[in-house]
């Protein structure tokens, strides 16, 4: 079963997540103009590609400055090998003009 970044993360910043009070909504969890993409709800399966998510505590900057980081994420090569054996991988350049 495929699962969303905050699903395998265990963030609690999804919408109704235990921790939405202290930390507030992840914006994967609600960027909904990539709803759909490897089968995600909102980002929840490319949120490699959304400003102000959260990796280690820290708030991430824009998918420029943080791509070097997410591609040494666990989720973000699971997502890779789950989409790359059926051939759906969608590059960030691709991700980018959904959403611009």
């Amino acid at each position: 079963m495929k699962q969303e970044c905050w699903e395998y993360m265990n963030c609690g910043r999804q919408p109704g997540g235990d921790r939405v009070s202290e930390l507030g909504h992840c914006p994967a969890a609600t960027a909904s103009g990539l709803h759909g993409i490897h089968s995600g709800i909102n980002a929840g399966r490319c949120c490699w590609i959304i400003s102000g998510t959260l990796c280690g505590g820290q708030e991430q900057g824009d998918y420029k400055s943080k791509l070097s980081e997410c591609k040494m994420c666990e989720f973000y090569n699971l997502v890779l090998r789950q989409e790359s054996m059926s051939g759906t991988f969608i590059f960030a350049r691709e991700l980018l003009k959904k959403i611009n």
